[in-house]
């Protein structure tokens, strides 16, 4: 008998007891299914986060100093260590293009004048070249020295009526003081802009570290000092030991090889005795330098979705199994019923390798078509899914290749029981079988 005689009474075996051979296929389905709707909306996800990644960004480097092996996302255990000449002096070397602070300032309200919202910890004091101009949807980057700040859309769109450019705002901080700065730029999306943020949409005011950071680090409040006048022009002397948390080193291309030579020449300085942070890192100390890319950053949190989606699959390949306990329980009842089928097939001069492929094949085709309906409902689930969260749509074809694969191994390992019992039966028993 020929295989694809074999398929053939197969599938009509199969047609003549639809209701049975859906139940049947069910498990295969809901597993198969299940592994393709986490595996999709994990690799979406992940390709969600990296797009998030600007080729501008990825000459960025963020630096912190902590305990070594502090386990912990971005700033865990960060202490902060780099002073201001510090930064200044690393901004001299050939291989960086720029070297600046971040800090967020804690404050707690913002006000149009009309409006006012909490702010909490969404005022960001950093350089004026850690907002790029691809990043904004009108207007530009605050100036270093001036009263200025760009909001993301998430900020601008907290008040009734959106903040747009050339509007003014009035910040107030904890301790009270407040001042007035100028809108000069507004973001694109409501995202953060960097791996310190963690790209979640939630209101940020961006500012040049001087004056802000400066002011509130010298213990005078902020702005023009505490319960000041609200741009009253008052000025403030900065202290001469400011020091930052962390730190954002621009290389001077997005290639590897600079963004390295960058990375080892800010190193190198700051564990120097020459870098005011020598104090606490290096010669042995206690904290160590850290730099990393954004990329190197998110890979974290890749590692974290990769365990999540691997946790899923192993769920999934539970409801396999069942499926597969499943087919083979119902072949052996398919076993039973034909019986004297199978007693008049060998009584007609079948052979014991004919028996065992037609059952084999019903098996087969079961997996098979669990497999192929399970893909196809795990697709439409994880395109539904990528749609709701707004994410950009990836299908890991290599999944889907391999549920076609693992529907013809459950259908084999399944039947092949089942098709071997009845492969053995004996002729003139099966005949006179009622």
């Amino acid at each position: 008998m020929r295989p694809l005689e074999h398929a053939r009474l197969a599938w009509r075996s199969i047609r003549g007891h639809k209701l049975r051979s859906a139940l049947t296929t069910l498990g295969v389905i809901i597993g198969i299914a299940a592994v393709i709707a986490f595996v999709t909306l994990g690799a979406s996800l992940q390709a969600g986060i990296v797009g998030d990644i600007s080729p501008d960004d990825q000459r960025n480097l963020y630096g912190w100093a902590a305990e070594p092996e502090t386990e912990g996302g971005p700033l865990a255990g960060a202490q902060p260590v780099v002073s201001q000449d510090d930064l200044e002096e690393i901004e001299e070397f050939d291989d960086v293009a720029a070297a600046y602070g971040y800090a967020t300032v804690p404050t707690q309200a913002v006000s149009d004048g009309d409006e006012q919202i909490a702010l909490g910890d969404g005022l960001v004091a950093t350089g004026e070249s850690y907002v790029r101009e691809g990043d904004l949807a009108e207007g530009r980057s605050f100036e270093a020295g001036e009263r200025e700040a760009v909001l993301n859309s998430a900020a601008a769109e907290q008040f009734e009526e959106n903040v747009s450019v050339g509007d003014e705002l009035v910040v107030t901080t904890v301790g009270g003081g407040q001042t007035t700065v100028d809108v000069v730029g507004i973001t694109a999306t409501s995202e953060g802009l960097s791996p310190f943020e963690g790209f979640e949409a939630s209101p940020r005011i961006y500012v040049p570290t001087d004056p802000y950071y400066a002011e509130g680090a010298a213990g005078i409040g902020f702005g023009d000092g505490l319960g000041g006048d609200p741009g009253s022009g008052s000025e403030a002397e900065p202290t001469d030991d400011l020091r930052y948390l962390a730190v954002v080193v621009e290389a001077q291309s997005a290639d590897e090889a600079d963004v390295d030579a960058a990375r080892d020449r800010a190193v190198e300085y700051l564990e120097s005795e020459d870098a005011d942070a020598s104090e606490f890192v290096g010669g042995g100390e206690d904290l160590e330098v850290t730099f990393q890319t954004s990329t190197e950053l998110l890979q974290q949190l890749q590692d974290i979705l990769e365990l999540l989606q691997n946790f899923i699959v192993g769920i999934a390949a539970i409801s396999l199994l069942v499926g597969s306990i499943g087919i083979a329980n119902i072949m052996l009842v398919s076993v039973t019923e034909r019986t004297r089928e199978i007693g008049i097939m060998k009584a007609v001069g079948a052979q014991n390798r004919e028996v065992l492929g037609l059952f084999l094949a019903e098996a087969v085709i079961l997996g098979v078509a669990g497999a192929v309906l399970g893909t196809a409902l795990g697709l439409l689930a994880g395109y539904l899914g990528a749609l709701y969260v707004d994410l950009p749509l990836v299908y890991p074809l290599e999944y889907v290749a391999l549920a076609i694969l693992v529907g013809i191994l459950v259908g084999v390992l399944s039947g092949l029981y089942p098709a071997w019992r009845a492969a053995r039966t004996d002729p003139i028993d099966a005949l006179r079988y009622e």
